[in-house]
């Protein structure tokens, strides 16, 4: 009897326990918000792990080859970085979702989608830029006097523009990290360190583009090869020393994407999704990018090819769509300029999509990892 009561007494405690376990498990999934250290999903894709290791990595690298896409509109050249930070750090996350506190079409760049942790927060004041660019919940803008502006979550002091950063020419943002590139053709890296995505090589130089990924950082050199550093698990960097004669180049979530000289595409890195599997036979391409597991091309002729797997609604590109001159992707949403000023915007709702209603007069397109943003016209 009494090693009965015993056991009874221990099935108790255990089920007692788990339902601890359970809702403890519960409460830090409902409270994931920007700075929080719990994430659902990954930022990039759900083929890329939160944990940023090769837990869920099934196959190895792989190296497609076939049509090729330009930079397109945000990886290697975009907005840059001011000699000081203005990170709106410390705004509080919601649980979803949410608009802007005022959506504004009036100033030069309009920001949508997520805004949890002042990354829709345009900075007041803000003017002369000639550049954008999105991370997972920070947004970047490069201004004409080449100094950078950075707003939104500084976690990991992705917000954090490096003192006295001067003469910049591009920008890319990557899910915790950011890189500029300088008129001289260095590149400058800062916030999250992780894998060593933000240690640029010693003596890189002669600098035309860059990319950031998930946990990587891709930059193009004026001959025409790829210099790699940051998480090569996929073969994400390692890969790139194989390229010759690229013009551009887009990071994806653990995968690249390179344009080359003849208008075709090459892709490499992780392979699961079909992200690397390039259209046999495409061509004619001018600008690539790339998203979590999804891969976009503009043809010249204003078309897009996409390829890839279907995260929420990424392959639901518009049947229709054309006119277009520049393309960007993040993690489940991707955008596209049109010639006539207007855009599109396709994948999850509240990421992105959809575009302000009236949103005219746009010159460049940035996607973030929720969020989304549009460089206008002066008014």
């Amino acid at each position: 009897m009494v090693r009965r009561q015993e056991r009874k007494e221990g099935v108790r405690m255990m089920r007692g326990h788990r339902s601890l376990i359970a809702t403890l498990v519960a409460v830090a999934l409902s409270s994931v918000a920007c700075g929080g250290s719990v994430a659902t999903s990954p930022p990039f894709g759900s083929s890329v792990s939160t944990s940023t290791s090769i837990a869920s990595a099934t196959a190895g690298p792989s190296w497609s080859s076939g049509s090729t896409a330009t930079s397109g509109s945000t990886a290697t050249s975009g907005s840059t970085a001011t000699s000081e930070s203005t990170a709106t750090s410390g705004s509080t996350a919601t649980s979803g979702p949410t608009a802007p506190p005022s959506l504004s079409l009036d100033g030069p760049i309009v920001a949508w989608g997520d805004g949890c942790c002042g990354q829709t927060n345009i900075p007041a004041g803000l003017s002369g830029v000639t550049a954008i660019a999105a991370g997972d919940y920070f947004s970047l803008a490069l201004k004409s006097d080449g100094t950078v502006v950075a707003w939104g979550e500084n976690r990991n002091g992705q917000t954090d523009v490096p003192a006295g950063l001067s003469g910049v020419t591009a920008i890319a943002a990557g899910y915790l990290h950011a890189l500029a590139l300088k008129a001289d053709g260095t590149v400058v890296a800062w916030g999250d360190n992780e894998h060593g995505k933000a240690n640029v090589p010693a003596g890189l130089s002669g600098v035309t583009a860059i990319a950031a990924g998930y946990d990587f950082s891709l930059a193009l050199k004026t001959d025409g090869t790829i210099v790699g550093w940051g998480n090569d698990y996929s073969g994400q960097v390692g890969l790139t020393r194989r390229l010759t004669d690229v013009t551009a180049i887009a990071a994806g979530g653990t995968f690249g994407l390179a344009l080359k000289k003849d208008g075709t595409v090459v892709a490499w890195g992780y392979p699961t999704g079909g992200q690397t599997k390039v259209p046999a036979g495409l061509s004619g391409v001018t600008a690539i990018a790339a998203g979590g597991s999804y891969s976009l091309a503009l043809k010249n002729d204003g078309t897009v090819v996409a390829w890839g797997r279907d995260d929420c609604g990424t392959a639901d590109m518009p049947a229709s769509l054309s006119g277009v001159i520049a393309i960007s992707g993040r993690a489940k949403h991707f955008l596209a300029l049109k010639s006539d000023g207007t855009v599109v915007a396709w994948g999850c709702t509240g990421r992105g999509t959809p575009p302000p209603a009236g949103l005219s007069g746009v010159t460049a397109i940035a996607a973030g990892g929720e969020h989304a943003l549009a460089l206008r016209t002066a008014p």
